[in-house]
């Protein structure tokens, strides 16, 4: 976490938290969602408009990865100053990009350890590592099934509709946090 953050934090110690501005979609892209994008629906609705308006700042998403994490009731959050802002999560709170040797980035750029790969009834590849749980990138699976048909990875299987419950994160905070 990033120095003023945490001086902002001891500063303004009884900021409320925000739900429902900030979201992650399933290929790591960080979504901003104003007032219009939640009167519209749920960011996994479909709805459009629904989704908000996709960073592309790249100083505002390294901000946000450098203070990204989760509570202790599993909602993730991104520390802005002295508000916690959770974020809603299309899947997974990591999202992994395969790298040439089989070792992993999140779609933040950090490495980690891997610890179990996991596939789901639709085909979708999960890894958990030391850094919490995952799904690999779209464009990635190739090199996953690489290392999947090497015996580098050993897919278990798993539903997708447990993993919440079974890897401790929560996708929609906003069911737990009033704005």
């Amino acid at each position: 976490m990033d120095d003023i953050v945490k001086q902002a934090m001891a500063k303004w110690p009884n900021v409320p938290a925000c739900c429902d501005w900030l979201a992650l979609d399933a290929r790591g892209d960080w979504y901003l969602r104003d007032d219009r994008a939640q009167a519209a629906g749920a960011f996994t609705s479909g709805v459009p408009g629904a989704k908000g308006a996709r960073l592309e700042h790249r100083g505002l998403m390294e901000f946000i990865g450098r203070n990204y994490a989760p509570d202790a009731g599993g909602c993730w959050y991104f520390q802005n100053g002295p508000q916690r802002v959770y974020v809603e999560l299309q899947t997974t709170p990591l999202i992994w990009r395969v790298q040439a040797d089989f070792s992993v980035l999140d779609h933040m750029g950090r490495g980690a350890q891997l610890q179990r790969c996991l596939l789901d009834e639709h085909g979708l590849l999960y890894l958990l590592a030391d850094t919490g749980l995952g799904l690999v990138h779209t464009q990635d699976m190739g090199l996953a099934a690489d290392a999947v048909e090497q015996g580098q990875w050993r897919p278990q299987n798993v539903e997708q509709a447990q993993l919440p419950a079974l890897f401790g994160f929560v996708k929609s905070p906003k069911l737990l946090y009033k704005k």
